[in-house]
């Protein structure tokens, strides 16, 4: 996220400390005057491979590397660095502080919950358009009755306890 420090955006916050409705409208404000955005993921595979931290770090790698413009250096949320050819700093609690991070909170969020919903449409039972992938009770409770689908984590800790899909029941 390149921001133009000249035209700051009013409101930047952490994306959990606004309401869902400002997040969706500071997302088209932030689309529409930053210099260069990359919204970037990690598949479900490779959380599952390299761990969530590490592929966390993957899809910050990928958001800086497809950014339209390079940035000079690259602040990022938290006290870990991906491998950038940029030099970059590690800012805690960055995303309540720092414009660009907050902007790239709110940005990766609104992403999230879109991807949540459309999860939501495949699997309703789930109910993922409500708890947008966290662990609450009603989540956690939909997985003990229809056991994972393609799109938990099979490292996810609650998904790990369920017994195997293709486990036979006894007879």
């Amino acid at each position: 996220m390149i921001l133009d420090p000249a035209a700051p955006i009013a409101g930047l916050a952490d994306s959990k400390a606004l309401s869902p409705r400002r997040r969706e409208r500071l997302d088209v404000e932030i689309r529409a005057r930053a210099l260069a955005l990359c919204v970037a993921e990690a598949s479900v595979e490779e959380i599952d491979c390299l761990d969530i931290l590490q592929a966390t770090l993957l899809a910050m790698q990928r958001a800086v590397q497809g950014l339209r413009l390079p940035p000079r250096h690259v602040l990022v949320d938290g006290n870990r660095l991906p491998v950038l050819a940029q030099p970059a700093t590690a800012v805690v609690g960055g995303d309540a502080t720092v414009a660009a991070i907050s902007a790239a909170s709110i940005l990766a969020k609104v992403h999230r919950d879109r991807l949540c919903e459309g999860l939501h449409a495949e699997w309703p039972q789930y109910g993922f358009a409500q708890h947008k992938g966290y662990p609450t009770a009603a989540h956690l409770a939909a997985l003990r009755a229809h056991g994972a689908c393609t799109a938990h984590r099979r490292s996810f800790a609650p998904v790990r306890a369920l017994p195997a899909p293709d486990a036979a029941e006894p007879t």
